[in-house]
């Protein structure tokens, strides 16, 4: 004897509501709709803001530690190095030198066309 055939699975969840109940069903598949939508569009975007935001604030930090580190260096090495400023600023400059040409092997060629 065969047996009977599986129902097939259907796209929206069970729920309680009956077959005649087609406006809770069409309510539902909207909000999921509309659900999909927003975690597929919306949530990627305010990671990007984020980012941005974060990022630009970083980088607004991130320089003015590097001017007041520079002039401490300076006004620390001018302290402590007899004679005239010109020393201090020639140390910091060539530290600053040194770092950029540390950064400057490190970079990557672009691909020629």
């Amino acid at each position: 004897m065969p047996e009977p055939a599986a129902p097939k699975p259907s796209l929206l969840p069970p729920s309680s509501v009956g077959p005649d109940d087609w406006p809770v069903q069409a309510a539902d598949a909207l909000e999921r709709l509309v659900t999909t939508v927003k975690r597929k569009t919306t949530k990627p975007a305010l990671t990007v803001a984020r980012f941005l935001v974060y990022g630009t604030l970083a980088g607004i930090l991130g320089l003015a530690a590097l001017v007041l580190f520079s002039a401490g260096l300076v006004r620390l090495l001018d302290v402590y190095l007899p004679g005239n400023v010109w020393k201090a600023h020639l140390i910091t400059g060539g530290l600053f030198t040194l770092a950029g040409l540390g950064i400057w092997t490190k970079r990557r060629a672009s691909p020629v066309e």
